[in-house]
Protein backbone atom coordinates (compact mmCIF):
# COMPACT_ATOMS: atom_id res chain seq x y z
CA UNK A 1 0.00 0.00 0.00
CA UNK A 2 1.53 3.48 -0.85
CA UNK A 3 2.19 6.16 1.42
CA UNK A 4 0.42 9.60 1.69
CA UNK A 5 2.43 12.78 1.30
CA UNK A 6 1.03 16.54 0.60
CA UNK A 7 3.91 16.81 -2.81
CA UNK A 8 5.93 15.08 -5.09
CA UNK A 9 8.38 16.69 -7.09
CA UNK A 10 9.55 14.10 -9.96
CA UNK A 11 12.12 13.91 -12.11
CA UNK A 12 14.12 16.27 -10.58
CA UNK A 13 18.09 16.95 -10.37
CA UNK A 14 19.03 17.75 -6.66
CA UNK A 15 21.70 19.13 -5.08
CA UNK A 16 23.34 16.79 -2.26
CA UNK A 17 24.14 17.41 0.98
CA UNK A 18 27.56 16.21 -0.15
CA UNK A 19 27.40 19.13 -2.78
CA UNK A 20 27.18 16.61 -6.03
CA UNK A 21 24.51 16.88 -8.26
CA UNK A 22 21.81 13.57 -8.74
CA UNK A 23 19.92 13.63 -11.34
CA UNK A 24 15.85 11.52 -11.79
CA UNK A 25 15.05 11.68 -8.37
CA UNK A 26 12.01 12.95 -6.46
CA UNK A 27 11.31 15.24 -3.92
CA UNK A 28 8.42 13.86 -1.18
CA UNK A 29 7.01 16.70 0.93
CA UNK A 30 4.96 16.04 3.68
CA UNK A 31 3.58 18.85 6.84
CA UNK A 32 6.40 21.32 5.34
CA UNK A 33 8.79 18.69 5.28
CA UNK A 34 10.70 16.49 3.32
CA UNK A 35 10.13 13.58 4.03
CA UNK A 36 12.37 11.18 1.68
CA UNK A 37 14.27 12.04 -1.75
CA UNK A 38 14.83 8.62 -3.94
CA UNK A 39 14.85 7.90 -7.36
CA UNK A 40 11.97 8.81 -9.21
CA UNK A 41 10.48 5.60 -10.21
CA UNK A 42 10.50 4.18 -6.85
CA UNK A 43 9.02 7.10 -5.57
CA UNK A 44 5.98 6.82 -7.70
CA UNK A 45 5.67 3.22 -6.64
CA UNK A 46 5.69 4.53 -3.10
CA UNK A 47 3.81 7.23 -2.05
CA UNK A 48 0.86 8.86 -3.42
CA UNK A 49 1.10 12.58 -3.83
CA UNK A 50 -1.99 15.01 -3.26
CA UNK A 51 -0.33 17.42 -5.81
CA UNK A 52 2.18 16.31 -8.37
CA UNK A 53 5.10 18.56 -10.06
CA UNK A 54 7.21 17.62 -12.47
CA UNK A 55 10.62 19.23 -11.73
CA UNK A 56 12.60 18.06 -15.06
CA UNK A 57 15.10 20.57 -16.80
CA UNK A 58 15.10 22.39 -13.27
CA UNK A 59 18.40 22.00 -10.69
CA UNK A 60 16.40 21.49 -7.04
CA UNK A 61 18.39 23.03 -4.32
CA UNK A 62 17.91 24.56 -0.64
CA UNK A 63 16.62 28.57 -0.58
CA UNK A 64 18.94 31.11 0.13
CA UNK A 65 19.40 32.84 3.41
CA UNK A 66 19.73 36.40 2.99
CA UNK A 67 21.61 37.04 6.73
CA UNK A 68 21.77 41.11 6.70
CA UNK A 69 19.29 42.71 4.91
CA UNK A 70 17.56 46.49 5.31
CA UNK A 71 13.82 46.39 4.42
CA UNK A 72 13.81 50.45 5.16
CA UNK A 73 16.60 50.85 2.47
CA UNK A 74 14.70 49.38 -0.04
CA UNK A 75 13.82 53.15 -1.51
CA UNK A 76 17.81 53.93 -1.77
CA UNK A 77 18.20 51.94 -4.48
CA UNK A 78 21.11 53.75 -6.50
CA UNK A 79 21.74 56.46 -4.23
CA UNK A 80 24.91 55.64 -2.79
CA UNK A 81 27.35 54.16 -5.19
CA UNK A 82 30.23 56.52 -5.62
CA UNK A 83 29.16 58.50 -2.82
CA UNK A 84 31.89 60.02 -0.32
CA UNK A 85 31.78 58.49 3.27
CA UNK A 86 30.36 58.42 5.78
CA UNK A 87 26.87 57.28 3.99
CA UNK A 88 25.44 55.87 6.54
CA UNK A 89 25.32 59.49 8.49
CA UNK A 90 25.18 61.40 6.10
CA UNK A 91 22.39 59.58 3.57
CA UNK A 92 21.03 56.36 5.40
CA UNK A 93 19.90 57.58 8.80
CA UNK A 94 18.92 60.75 6.80
CA UNK A 95 16.62 59.26 4.68
CA UNK A 96 15.37 56.67 7.35
CA UNK A 97 14.13 58.69 9.65
CA UNK A 98 11.70 60.45 7.29
CA UNK A 99 10.47 57.11 6.66
CA UNK A 100 6.75 56.60 7.49
CA UNK A 101 4.19 53.58 7.84
CA UNK A 102 3.04 53.37 4.39
CA UNK A 103 6.75 53.61 3.05
CA UNK A 104 7.95 50.78 5.57
CA UNK A 105 5.11 48.60 3.84
CA UNK A 106 5.68 49.86 0.63
CA UNK A 107 9.22 48.35 0.89
CA UNK A 108 8.26 45.49 2.40
CA UNK A 109 6.78 44.85 -0.72
CA UNK A 110 9.31 46.02 -3.06
CA UNK A 111 12.13 43.44 -0.47
CA UNK A 112 9.74 40.58 -0.50
CA UNK A 113 9.19 40.41 -3.93
CA UNK A 114 13.25 41.11 -5.01
CA UNK A 115 14.04 38.14 -2.51
CA UNK A 116 11.05 35.64 -3.63
CA UNK A 117 12.17 36.37 -7.17
CA UNK A 118 16.13 35.70 -6.58
CA UNK A 119 15.64 32.63 -4.93
CA UNK A 120 15.91 33.85 -1.37
CA UNK A 121 13.81 31.76 0.68
CA UNK A 122 15.10 33.31 4.33
CA UNK A 123 16.17 36.89 5.72
CA UNK A 124 17.35 38.78 8.45
CA UNK A 125 16.17 42.55 8.95
CA UNK A 126 19.42 44.07 10.63
CA UNK A 127 16.85 46.34 12.23
CA UNK A 128 14.40 49.03 10.89
CA UNK A 129 11.11 51.48 11.91
CA UNK A 130 7.97 50.90 11.36
CA UNK A 131 9.26 47.02 11.77
CA UNK A 132 5.43 45.83 12.52
CA UNK A 133 4.15 47.19 8.93
CA UNK A 134 7.02 45.15 7.36
CA UNK A 135 6.05 42.22 9.67
CA UNK A 136 2.56 42.22 8.25
CA UNK A 137 4.14 41.64 4.48
CA UNK A 138 6.50 39.37 5.13
CA UNK A 139 3.83 37.18 7.14
CA UNK A 140 1.56 37.13 3.98
CA UNK A 141 4.54 36.62 1.93
CA UNK A 142 5.15 32.95 3.36
CA UNK A 143 8.87 34.16 3.56
CA UNK A 144 11.02 32.83 6.56
CA UNK A 145 12.62 35.68 8.34
CA UNK A 146 14.01 37.30 11.39
CA UNK A 147 12.68 40.88 11.76
CA UNK A 148 14.35 43.45 14.51
CA UNK A 149 13.89 47.26 15.28
CA UNK A 150 17.02 49.99 14.58
CA UNK A 151 18.13 49.84 18.27
CA UNK A 152 20.01 52.97 19.30
CA UNK A 153 20.37 55.60 22.15
CA UNK A 154 23.24 58.02 21.90
CA UNK A 155 24.92 59.55 18.44
CA UNK A 156 24.64 62.20 16.53
CA UNK A 157 21.32 60.89 14.20
CA UNK A 158 17.98 63.13 14.00
CA UNK A 159 15.69 63.30 16.35
CA UNK A 160 12.72 61.92 14.56
CA UNK A 161 14.41 58.02 15.43
CA UNK A 162 16.02 59.00 18.88
CA UNK A 163 15.28 56.56 21.63
CA UNK A 164 15.99 56.23 25.18
CA UNK A 165 17.46 52.56 26.05
CA UNK A 166 14.15 51.80 27.68
CA UNK A 167 12.00 52.87 24.83
CA UNK A 168 13.98 51.62 22.63
CA UNK A 169 14.08 48.06 24.39
CA UNK A 170 10.46 48.35 25.10
CA UNK A 171 9.74 49.30 21.26
CA UNK A 172 12.12 45.50 20.39
CA UNK A 173 9.67 43.79 22.84
CA UNK A 174 6.50 44.75 21.45
CA UNK A 175 7.53 43.40 17.97
CA UNK A 176 8.58 40.14 19.51
CA UNK A 177 5.00 39.71 21.44
CA UNK A 178 3.49 40.69 18.06
CA UNK A 179 6.10 38.66 15.11
CA UNK A 180 7.76 36.00 16.97
CA UNK A 181 6.66 32.45 16.01
CA UNK A 182 4.18 34.13 13.99
CA UNK A 183 3.75 32.49 10.19
CA UNK A 184 7.80 31.36 9.29
CA UNK A 185 9.33 34.78 11.66
CA UNK A 186 10.82 35.21 14.41
CA UNK A 187 12.18 38.41 16.40
CA UNK A 188 16.28 39.32 16.76
CA UNK A 189 17.01 41.87 19.20
CA UNK A 190 19.62 44.48 17.61
CA UNK A 191 22.45 46.91 18.38
CA UNK A 192 22.40 48.95 15.24
CA UNK A 193 26.32 50.16 15.86
CA UNK A 194 28.60 49.56 19.18
CA UNK A 195 29.12 53.55 19.31
CA UNK A 196 25.60 54.44 19.05
CA UNK A 197 24.60 52.04 21.92
CA UNK A 198 25.32 52.90 25.88
CA UNK A 199 26.01 50.19 28.11
CA UNK A 200 22.38 50.08 29.32
CA UNK A 201 21.01 49.25 25.92
CA UNK A 202 23.41 47.07 25.00
CA UNK A 203 23.17 44.84 28.80
CA UNK A 204 19.35 44.93 28.30
CA UNK A 205 18.98 43.88 24.71
CA UNK A 206 21.29 40.89 25.41
CA UNK A 207 19.31 39.84 28.74
CA UNK A 208 16.26 40.12 26.81
CA UNK A 209 17.46 37.70 24.02
CA UNK A 210 18.66 35.59 26.46
CA UNK A 211 15.38 35.45 28.17
CA UNK A 212 13.67 35.22 25.48
CA UNK A 213 15.68 31.88 23.46
CA UNK A 214 16.07 34.54 20.31
CA UNK A 215 18.98 36.34 18.78
CA UNK A 216 20.88 39.14 19.21
CA UNK A 217 22.28 40.83 16.26
CA UNK A 218 24.75 43.87 15.43
CA UNK A 219 27.03 45.74 12.98
CA UNK A 220 30.42 44.91 13.87
CA UNK A 221 34.17 45.93 12.82
CA UNK A 222 32.71 47.45 9.51
CA UNK A 223 34.43 50.56 9.43
CA UNK A 224 37.83 51.54 11.38
CA UNK A 225 36.47 54.31 13.34
CA UNK A 226 33.81 52.05 15.17
CA UNK A 227 37.30 49.97 16.31
CA UNK A 228 38.57 53.17 16.85
CA UNK A 229 35.95 54.07 19.28
CA UNK A 230 35.83 51.18 21.53
CA UNK A 231 39.82 51.31 21.83
CA UNK A 232 39.66 55.03 22.56
CA UNK A 233 36.67 54.31 25.31
CA UNK A 234 37.20 51.27 27.09
CA UNK A 235 40.86 50.10 25.28
CA UNK A 236 39.31 46.97 23.51
CA UNK A 237 38.48 46.78 20.26
CA UNK A 238 34.68 45.53 19.76
CA UNK A 239 34.42 42.17 20.19
CA UNK A 240 36.23 42.25 22.85
CA UNK A 241 34.68 45.06 24.87
CA UNK A 242 31.37 43.07 24.43
CA UNK A 243 32.81 40.12 25.79
CA UNK A 244 33.71 42.21 28.32
CA UNK A 245 30.10 42.40 29.43
CA UNK A 246 29.65 38.77 29.18
CA UNK A 247 27.08 39.38 26.03
CA UNK A 248 28.96 37.55 23.36
CA UNK A 249 27.02 34.24 23.26
CA UNK A 250 26.05 31.07 20.76
CA UNK A 251 23.16 33.87 19.86
CA UNK A 252 24.92 36.46 18.97
CA UNK A 253 25.14 37.39 15.41
CA UNK A 254 28.26 40.06 14.08
CA UNK A 255 27.11 41.66 10.63
CA UNK A 256 29.88 42.30 8.41
CA UNK A 257 33.03 41.86 10.40
CA UNK A 258 35.51 42.84 8.19
CA UNK A 259 38.02 44.37 10.29
CA UNK A 260 38.31 41.35 13.04
CA UNK A 261 41.86 40.75 15.01
CA UNK A 262 43.23 37.29 15.44
CA UNK A 263 42.37 38.19 18.85
CA UNK A 264 38.78 38.94 18.19
CA UNK A 265 38.49 36.19 15.73
CA UNK A 266 39.47 34.03 19.19
CA UNK A 267 36.42 34.86 20.98
CA UNK A 268 34.25 34.39 18.43
CA UNK A 269 35.30 30.93 17.89
CA UNK A 270 35.89 30.39 21.69
CA UNK A 271 31.90 32.04 22.34
CA UNK A 272 30.56 29.81 19.53
CA UNK A 273 29.11 33.74 17.72
CA UNK A 274 27.96 33.86 14.32
CA UNK A 275 29.81 35.90 11.65
CA UNK A 276 27.78 37.61 8.14
CA UNK A 277 29.73 38.96 5.30
CA UNK A 278 28.51 41.45 2.78
CA UNK A 279 30.43 41.36 0.11
CA UNK A 280 29.49 43.85 -2.49
CA UNK A 281 29.02 46.34 0.46
CA UNK A 282 32.31 45.66 2.59
CA UNK A 283 34.18 46.01 -0.84
CA UNK A 284 34.40 49.43 -0.04
CA UNK A 285 35.96 49.30 3.23
CA UNK A 286 37.83 45.87 3.30
CA UNK A 287 37.72 42.49 2.90
CA UNK A 288 37.28 39.71 5.57
CA UNK A 289 39.94 37.15 6.30
CA UNK A 290 36.80 34.90 5.66
CA UNK A 291 39.83 31.56 5.61
CA UNK A 292 40.91 32.04 8.65
CA UNK A 293 37.45 32.46 10.09
CA UNK A 294 36.70 29.29 8.42
CA UNK A 295 39.55 27.48 9.82
CA UNK A 296 38.58 28.17 13.25
CA UNK A 297 35.14 26.91 13.36
CA UNK A 298 33.46 30.09 13.02
CA UNK A 299 29.99 29.90 11.19
CA UNK A 300 29.62 32.25 8.19
CA UNK A 301 26.72 33.97 6.37
CA UNK A 302 26.36 35.94 3.43
CA UNK A 303 24.09 39.08 3.09
CA UNK A 304 23.49 42.05 0.50
CA UNK A 305 23.07 44.78 2.99
CA UNK A 306 19.90 45.61 1.40
CA UNK A 307 18.86 47.21 -1.56
CA UNK A 308 20.75 50.30 -1.47
CA UNK A 309 24.12 48.42 -1.90
CA UNK A 310 23.56 46.76 -5.57
CA UNK A 311 20.06 45.15 -5.08
CA UNK A 312 19.07 41.71 -2.87
CA UNK A 313 20.78 39.10 -5.40
CA UNK A 314 23.00 36.54 -2.95
CA UNK A 315 23.56 35.34 -6.82
CA UNK A 316 25.46 38.45 -7.53
CA UNK A 317 26.95 38.53 -3.76
CA UNK A 318 28.74 35.28 -4.29
CA UNK A 319 30.01 35.95 -7.58
CA UNK A 320 31.83 39.44 -5.87
CA UNK A 321 32.70 37.23 -2.89
CA UNK A 322 34.63 34.71 -4.59
CA UNK A 323 36.04 37.49 -6.87
CA UNK A 324 37.53 39.11 -3.63
CA UNK A 325 38.19 36.04 -1.72
CA UNK A 326 40.89 35.13 -4.81
CA UNK A 327 42.08 38.57 -5.36
CA UNK A 328 43.00 39.30 -1.67
CA UNK A 329 43.70 35.61 -0.21
CA UNK A 330 44.22 33.10 -2.92
CA UNK A 331 46.76 35.52 -4.74
CA UNK A 332 48.84 35.40 -1.35
CA UNK A 333 49.01 31.67 -1.04
CA UNK A 334 48.89 31.08 -5.14
CA UNK A 335 45.97 29.17 -3.90
CA UNK A 336 43.32 29.41 -6.81
CA UNK A 337 40.84 27.01 -4.53
CA UNK A 338 41.24 29.26 -1.23
CA UNK A 339 37.03 29.88 -1.60
CA UNK A 340 35.66 27.06 -3.40
CA UNK A 341 32.39 27.08 -5.06
CA UNK A 342 30.81 24.48 -2.06
CA UNK A 343 31.75 26.28 0.39
CA UNK A 344 30.09 29.70 -0.78
CA UNK A 345 26.83 28.18 -1.79
CA UNK A 346 26.96 26.21 1.70
CA UNK A 347 27.44 30.06 3.27
CA UNK A 348 24.16 30.97 1.31
CA UNK A 349 22.02 28.15 2.78
CA UNK A 350 23.48 25.91 5.44
CA UNK A 351 24.95 28.71 6.96
CA UNK A 352 22.04 30.99 7.19
CA UNK A 353 19.95 28.42 8.33
CA UNK A 354 22.50 28.25 10.75
CA UNK A 355 22.23 32.12 11.73
CA UNK A 356 18.24 32.06 11.39
CA UNK A 357 18.53 29.05 14.68
CA UNK A 358 17.27 26.09 12.22
CA UNK A 359 20.80 24.31 12.26
CA UNK A 360 19.98 20.87 11.50
CA UNK A 361 16.55 22.17 10.35
CA UNK A 362 17.48 23.94 6.89
CA UNK A 363 19.71 24.68 4.58
CA UNK A 364 19.86 21.17 2.83
CA UNK A 365 17.93 18.76 0.36
CA UNK A 366 17.21 16.14 3.18
CA UNK A 367 14.58 14.44 5.36
CA UNK A 368 13.92 15.76 8.11
CA UNK A 369 14.44 19.25 6.65
CA UNK A 370 12.02 22.28 6.03
CA UNK A 371 10.95 22.05 2.66
CA UNK A 372 12.61 25.69 2.02
CA UNK A 373 13.75 25.31 -1.94
CA UNK A 374 14.26 26.55 -4.78
CA UNK A 375 14.57 25.44 -8.68
CA UNK A 376 16.72 26.32 -11.21
CA UNK A 377 15.92 26.60 -14.85
CA UNK A 378 18.53 24.86 -16.82
CA UNK A 379 17.02 24.84 -19.55
CA UNK A 380 18.88 27.51 -21.13
CA UNK A 381 22.36 28.60 -22.87
CA UNK A 382 24.36 29.99 -20.02
CA UNK A 383 24.14 27.18 -18.23
CA UNK A 384 23.92 24.13 -20.69
CA UNK A 385 27.22 22.08 -21.40
CA UNK A 386 28.56 22.57 -17.95
CA UNK A 387 31.51 20.79 -17.27
CA UNK A 388 30.83 20.56 -13.28
CA UNK A 389 27.13 22.05 -12.47
CA UNK A 390 27.83 22.76 -8.74
CA UNK A 391 30.80 25.71 -10.30
CA UNK A 392 28.30 26.61 -12.46
CA UNK A 393 25.71 27.55 -10.26
CA UNK A 394 28.27 29.89 -8.77
CA UNK A 395 29.32 31.03 -11.85
CA UNK A 396 26.58 31.50 -14.38
CA UNK A 397 23.46 31.89 -12.36
CA UNK A 398 21.63 34.64 -11.96
CA UNK A 399 18.41 35.72 -10.22
CA UNK A 400 16.68 35.40 -13.24
CA UNK A 401 17.08 32.09 -13.58
CA UNK A 402 15.07 30.82 -10.21
CA UNK A 403 11.86 29.61 -11.46
CA UNK A 404 10.44 28.16 -8.32
CA UNK A 405 10.60 29.29 -4.65
CA UNK A 406 8.97 27.25 -1.46
CA UNK A 407 8.73 27.56 2.08
CA UNK A 408 7.68 25.00 3.94
CA UNK A 409 6.47 23.00 1.46
CA UNK A 410 4.23 26.16 0.29
CA UNK A 411 5.17 27.48 -3.51
CA UNK A 412 5.78 31.75 -3.40
CA UNK A 413 6.87 31.43 -7.19
CA UNK A 414 5.49 28.78 -9.43
CA UNK A 415 7.80 28.96 -12.91
CA UNK A 416 8.12 32.73 -12.54
CA UNK A 417 5.02 33.37 -11.01
CA UNK A 418 4.58 35.18 -7.68
CA UNK A 419 1.86 33.18 -6.00
CA UNK A 420 1.86 35.35 -2.46
CA UNK A 421 2.18 39.10 -3.51
CA UNK A 422 0.46 41.16 -5.74
CA UNK A 423 3.14 41.57 -8.29
CA UNK A 424 1.35 44.11 -10.86
CA UNK A 425 0.37 46.05 -8.02
CA UNK A 426 3.54 46.47 -6.45
CA UNK A 427 5.12 47.38 -9.77
CA UNK A 428 2.64 49.81 -10.38
CA UNK A 429 3.01 51.61 -6.77
CA UNK A 430 6.95 51.47 -7.69
CA UNK A 431 6.72 53.73 -11.09
CA UNK A 432 4.30 55.96 -9.49
CA UNK A 433 6.82 56.47 -6.51
CA UNK A 434 9.56 57.35 -8.97
CA UNK A 435 7.40 60.57 -10.54
CA UNK A 436 7.11 61.39 -7.21
CA UNK A 437 8.43 60.24 -4.50
CA UNK A 438 4.80 59.48 -2.45
CA UNK A 439 3.52 56.26 -2.17
CA UNK A 440 0.44 55.47 -3.66
CA UNK A 441 -2.81 54.20 -2.26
Amino acid sequence: MKKTCDCMIIHASCLTEQMTVEDQQAIVLKDGMILDILPAKEAEEAYEAAIQVDGSQKLWMPGLVDCHMHTGQQLLKGRILDELPMIWTRIMLPFESTLTPEKMRFSAELAALEMIENGTTGFVDAGGYFMEEAGRVYEASGLRGALSHSTMDQGNFPDSIRQTAAQALETTDALYEEFHGKGNLQVFYSLRAIMNCSQELILGAAERAGEKGTRIQAHMNEYAGEVNYTLEKFGMRPVEYLDSLGILQENFVAAHGIMLSAGEQEILALRHARVVHCPFSNCGKGVPDTPSLLERGICVGLGTDGAAHGGLSLWSEMKVFRSVMNAVWGTRYADPRIMPAASILRMAFAGGGRILDQEGKLGCLKPGYRADLISIDWDQPHLMLTGNRVHTLLECVNGSDVADSMVNGRFLMKDREVLTLDREKILWKAKKYMETEEVPS
